[in-house]
This record gives structure tokens, C-alpha cells and sequence, in this order.
């Protein structure tokens, strides 16, 4: 009974449901439709939204190719202008330097064949000497001898001819002296000057007399050949080596160590590049004193020459 009436009941409301439900799902179906419209809009904004960035991304990507492009004519233009600046720089230069080395090489030239010219003078200086010696003896008549000697003969004297060249005088002079045959190669040093002081060998024999002295310890002898070689022939090939050697002699004299350095501290103004400037300098500092500046000036008191 009770199930009837649940039944009658259910009957009774059904058509006052059915609209109301109908009408709900005609809300849903609007809610959805505008849903599904709001997301195709949504779905069109991001479309072009993307279109526009990807446009942008490419005008990006664009301008960074003609950047790039840009870059690089102006890297090969300044590679270019480099090139060319440091090929026209370059060119002066190795061409400067050729010429610097092609100058050195003529100087080099030019020193040698002075000295040669030089060499060859002096042999021709030499020979001159020899034939113009000769021709005084061909000329002059043979004085006669003096008497006076033992049973009315001559004289024994010495004589003015040379004993032979010049040049073969001087070199067996320098042998006797490599030879250590010092007391012969001092006379054959004193021929040389008498019969060819003026030639260009005359310091080279003059000096030689003094270094003799010198390694026999006559430190007053050898001092006074070499003043002989710097007073008598001035700046000459033998000077510096002169003027070295007086100054250890001086030295190696009793109260003359003053005026052995001074003699050093010439050789150091007067030729200061060269070695013996560097062996000059090493004799003060074994006497305590500096290079740098003379002594105080001492009476320099070289022994006099014999008459």
C-alpha cells in the first residue's frame, strides 16, 4: 500500500521536474558553448600572440646575420688596411736594414783596404828608405880611412850603410826577440832606428827596446824607452800599450807608485774602449784606488834620458 502511494507520489511530481532540469542543461550547454568560445579566443590571442614573437625572433635573428655581416667586411677591411700599412712600413725598414748591413759590409771593406793601403805604404816607405840609402851609397865616394891606429892604419869605426832592409832588419830583430835572444834583438832594434827611425815600424822597435828593459826588471831603463816612444812618436799603434807598461814600471820603482797611476788613469782617458783601459783600471784597484776619476796630480817626475 505504502508503495503505491510512493509510486502515485512519484508519478504526480515528475512533470514539474522535467522542465526544471531541462532548463538547467540548456544553462549547461550555454555555459559550455561560451566556454568553448572563450578558449578558441584564447586559443586565436596565443596564435597571434606567437606569430608576433616568432616575427620579432626573426627579425631578430635577421639583424644579428647583418650585425655579423657588418663585422666581418669591417675585420677584413681592417685586416686589409693592415696588411697593406705593415707591408708599406715593413718594406722601408728590411730595406733600411739591407742597406744598414750593406753599409757595415762597405765599411768593413773600406777598414780593410786602408789597412792594406797602410801596410802597403809602409813596405813602400821601407823600400823607399832602403833605395834612397843605396843611391847615398853609390853616390858618395868612399871617405879614406884615418890613421892613427896601431902602425900608422886606419881607425877601426863604425859605419852609415845599413846592414841590410829594412824590413828583413826588422824581422830579424822581432825573431831574436821571440827568441829570447833580448841583448841581440836590442842592437838590431837600435840599427832599425838609426837607419829607418822614420818609417812606420820605428814606435813598434822603440817599444820593443822598452819591453826588453821592462822583463829584465831595468824599470828606470825601460820607463825612459818608453817615454822615448810616446814623446818621439806620438800617438802612434803603440802608445796605449806604452803608456800602460811605463805606468807598471813606474809602479815597481821605489817612491813612483803615484806616478804609476796616473800613468794608468791616462790610458783609461785617453783610450777608454780599449783592453788595455781594462787592464789600467785593474792596476788602480790593486793600488786601492777608483777608475772613475784621477788622482790628485803628483809631480810626475819620469826619468830623464841618457845623453
Amino acid at each position: 500500500m505504502k508503495s503505491r502511494s510512493l509510486l502515485i507520489c512519484v508519478m504526480l511530481l515528475t512533470p514539474a521536474i522535467a522542465p526544471a532540469a531541462s532548463k538547467e542543461m540548456q544553462e549547461l550547454q550555454r555555459d559550455v558553448a561560451l566556454l568553448q568560445q572563450q578558449i578558441k579566443d584564447l586559443q586565436r590571442s596565443q596564435d597571434e600572440k606567437f606569430a608576433t614573437v616568432t616575427e620579432l625572433a626573426r627579425q631578430a635573428i635577421e639583424a644579428a646575420n647583418r650585425a655579423n655581416t657588418g663585422v666581418a667586411v669591417i675585420s677584413s677591411t681592417m685586416d686589409k688596411n693592415l696588411r697593406e700599412q705593415t707591408e708599406k712600413v715593413t718594406a722601408p725598414v728590411l730595406g733600411m736594414n739591407t742597406k744598414v748591413t750593406e753599409m757595415g759590409g762597405d765599411v768593413r771593406t773600406l777598414q780593410q783596404a786602408v789597412g792594406d793601403l797602410t801596410a802597403l805604404l809602409g813596405r813602400m816607405q821601407a823600400q823607399l828608405t832602403d833605395i834612397s840609402n843605396s843611391i847615398k851609397v853609390m853616390q858618395a865616394p868612399p871617405p879614406p880611412p884615418p890613421t892613427g891606429g896601431p902602425g900608422g892604419g886606419p881607425v877601426a869605426g863604425g859605419s852609415d850603410v845599413p846592414p841590410m832592409s829594412a824590413q828583413k832588419l826588422y824581422e830579424t830583430a822581432r825573431g831574436d826577440y821571440s827568441g829570447g835572444k833580448y841583448d841581440l834583438a836590442v842592437q838590431e832594434f837600435a840599427d832599425y832606428l838609426k837607419y829607418y827611425g822614420n818609417t812606420d815600424l820605428a814606435p813598434n822597435a822603440q817599444f820593443y827596446i822598452a819591453m826588453i828593459h821592462y822583463g829584465q826588471k831595468n824599470y828606470d831603463d825601460a820607463v825612459k824607452e818608453f817615454d822615448m816612444v810616446l814623446e818621439k812618436y806620438p800617438d802612434n799603434n803603440k802608445t796605449a800599450e806604452s803608456l800602460l807598461y811605463k805606468g807598471r814600471a813606474l809602479v815597481k820603482m821605489p817612491g813612483h807608485k803615484t806616478d804609476g797611476a796616473a800613468e794608468f788613469m791616462e790610458v783609461i782617458k785617453r783610450f777608454p774602449k780599449s783592453d788595455e783601459a781594462t787592464q789600467a783600471c785593474s792596476e788602480r784597484k790593486s793600488l786601492g784606488l777608483n777608475c772613475g776619476a784621477p788622482a790628485a796630480p803628483a809631480a810626475r817626475t819620469p826619468a830623464r834620458r841618457k845623453k
